[in-house]
């Protein structure tokens, strides 16, 4: 697998979460301009609405991108597995010299 198709599994995910969270954000501020939801105390209604959509976009992540985030998992999993093979490698050649 090429450098550019490791790091790419982790930057789809990381946008792909990025975005469940702008989703969430969105529809939680029309929620709360609406009144549907209570707004925030005083000036705090953006940072409600901004803490509320990381608590809804947490569980929503976690269930919608379970392939995206297996994926990366693989890649990551792979990668420190050559490291160590090459850490392994190069105290098995200090140990011969």
């Amino acid at each position: 697998m090429s450098a550019t198709t490791r790091s790419s599994a982790a930057l789809k995910y990381t946008l792909m979460r990025f975005g469940v969270f702008a989703g969430c954000f969105v529809v939680l501020y029309a929620l709360v301009y609406f009144g549907v939801i209570p707004r925030g105390l005083g000036d705090s209604n953006v940072l409600w609405v901004l803490l509320l959509s990381i608590v809804v976009s947490a569980p929503l992540s976690f269930v919608l991108l379970r392939r995206q985030r297996d994926a990366m998992s693989e890649q990551i999993v792979a990668k420190v597995g050559s490291a160590k093979a090459r850490l392994e490698a190069n105290r098995s050649q200090e140990d011969a010299v």
